[in-house]
């Protein structure tokens, strides 16, 4: 039987989410990769307790997690079943719908009908009465926006989700959707935004901006750029690698020539810190309030106690982020 780690809370930092009264870790574990069909079930539950004893309490999945779709939801199910049933009430589990997700013309979007049947499956597979959060994973411009908000607020008041959030929204829509769910008292409290030091588009179109000084916040995805923050591809790209194996995400094109020479020059910046690329990837992301937490991916337990060194060691002096933005802007 699993006993969680007594000193759990001790290491962590926990960030208010917006101006909700929920507070997320600084680094949040992401099921996107790694927790599908075809990867090991033992090291899957073995990477969520390794999470939940260093003070990682969220858990962040979508519908269409896997291969195949939806079973990164079942195998977490199995786990929170097997070894943190207990502690349900120390977990934040946010869940999302929005991507392909079933075949015909309700398995996607953002209807009133796919996202309440969407979340519905969600909870049978998770064998949970509610996430904490239910994200629409999309904007959905073909669908009225006013019913989008209508079904996130109607599924927080039939106690499906505690919160609600959205994810790839832009500034406009960002705007939009707070206002609509304000009207409905069922505050927009996250937007969850890809975000890393090759990735500054939240910057760019308005939405770190705006969130920031609208009470929602912000939770930062693939921070690692995929892994091309990290010291996987600094002498080339190896057989394991998220490329070699599954390159729908990440395109072996991604990783030119000028692309490595950044990442070899970003390397070096780390080193003079005392910490690997990864780690100050994430550091970066998470140097200033403006975002809440930074999602991390792994794929062994040891990758997210080396990401948790970051937690005291987040800062960065003016020189250093003037070079961080020089490297990663020269070639885009």
């Amino acid at each position: 039987m699993y006993l969680a780690n007594e000193k759990r809370y001790q290491g962590m930092i926990y960030n208010r989410c917006g101006q909700s009264g929920l507070k997320l870790p600084l680094l949040s574990l992401g099921l996107w990769h790694n927790f599908g069909a075809c990867s090991s079930f033992d090291n899957m539950r073995n990477m969520c307790i390794t999470a939940f004893d260093e003070g990682i309490t969220h858990f962040d999945l979508a519908n269409n997690y896997g291969p195949y779709f939806g079973s990164a939801e079942e195998n977490f199910g199995r786990i929170l079943n097997q070894e943190l049933r207990s502690y349900r009430d120390e977990l934040v589990i946010s869940t999302k719908a929005g991507y392909d997700m079933w075949d015909g013309p309700y398995g996607s979007w953002g209807s009133r009908k796919h996202l309440i049947a969407s979340l519905e499956q969600s909870l049978k597979r998770m064998n949970c009465d509610y996430v904490d959060i239910f994200y629409h994973h999309r904007m959905d411009k073909t669908t009225p926006l006013e019913e989008t908000m209508d079904a996130l607020a109607y599924i927080v008041k039939s106690g499906k989700a505690l919160y609600i959030g959205i994810s790839n929204y832009d500034k406009e829509y960002t705007k939009k959707a707070a206002e609509l769910l304000n009207e409905r008292k069922c505050p927009c409290i996250v937007n969850q935004r890809r975000y890393s030091i090759f990735d500054r588009t939240i910057e760019e179109d308005g939405v770190k901006e705006y969130a920031h000084q609208n009470g929602i916040g912000i939770v930062a995805f693939s921070p690692l750029a995929q892994g091309l923050l990290t010291d996987k591809y600094l002498n080339g790209i190896p057989e394991s690698s998220r490329i070699a194996r599954d390159p729908r995400f990440l395109k072996p094109s991604s990783l030119t020539e000028k692309k490595l020479f950044q990442i070899r020059q970003l390397n070096e910046i780390a080193r003079k810190r005392g910490q690997t690329l990864a780690q100050m990837s994430l550091a970066w992301i998470l140097k200033d309030d403006e975002i809440c937490s930074a999602l991390i991916g792994a794929s062994a337990p040891c990758q997210i106690r080396e990401n948790l060194e970051i937690i005291n060691n987040h800062s960065f002096s003016e020189e250093e982020l003037r070079k961080i933005d020089e490297i990663s802007k020269e070639i885009q």
